[in-house]
């Protein structure tokens, strides 16, 4: 398959998923694909990363997770810049065939999804930072995490914005950005001391 066919495709896949819609969803993918929105969340988690882990791990946490982000951030702009692809709500081609357009444009490009990859480079890494308390599993934590991830990408689709082909690079990206950061911080957590020590020690005191 040609690039041509490749992006045809992806026109064809992101104007029927864009056409989806009700007063309801239209609002609720707006919500998601606001990342200021999500600002209360984002301090909420680094209060229990330190509550969980205790301040030195959580500040590697933290450090990996702001490193993830850094990383999914500038990544995802030189690609823009470099590959050029237009994004559907400027391609005259996508508008004309009825492409709705929720928020602002947005700057030219979008390969590939910025959002995408900052969400689930955050959902992985800070994931990955909570197991590092053994105590809990976190699978609440976790479920909450992933559907966020996922909806603020397919809003992403839905708003006007991207491709479904920048978002699931985008995705594929984040992840792979979040499970390196992540077990790296892992390995230097292993070499700090426990916040709370094994009970054997607390006998033997």
């Amino acid at each position: 398959m040609t690039w041509e066919q490749i992006h045809e495709l992806d026109q064809q896949m992101t104007l029927a998923v864009n056409s989806i819609h009700s007063g309801f969803t239209d609002h609720m993918m707006l919500a998601f694909s606001n990342i200021r929105i999500w600002i209360p969340m984002y301090v909420l988690v680094t209060v229990f990363l330190f509550i969980r882990l205790g301040w030195k791990k959580a500040l590697v946490a933290i450090a990996s997770i702001a490193l993830t982000f850094l990383c999914c951030d500038q990544i995802a702009n030189i690609f823009k810049d470099g590959i050029a692809r237009l994004r559907p709500c400027h391609d005259p081609y996508m508008v004309s065939e009825g492409l709705r357009i929720l928020e602002g444009k947005g700057g030219l490009y979008g390969f590939f999804s910025g959002h995408s990859s900052n969400s689930f480079g955050f959902a992985v890494s800070s994931y990955m930072a909570f197991r590092n308390d053994s105590r809990k599993r976190y699978r609440g934590y976790a479920a909450w995490i992933f559907f966020w991830a996922a909806m603020v990408s397919i809003s992403r689709i839905f708003v006007g914005k991207h491709y479904i082909g920048d978002v699931t690079v985008g995705i594929i990206f984040g992840v792979i950005a979040g499970l390196i950061f992540g077990l790296a911080a892992r390995w230097i957590m292993k070499r700090l001391p426990e916040k709370y020590p094994a009970a054997e020690d607390c006998i033997k005191k």
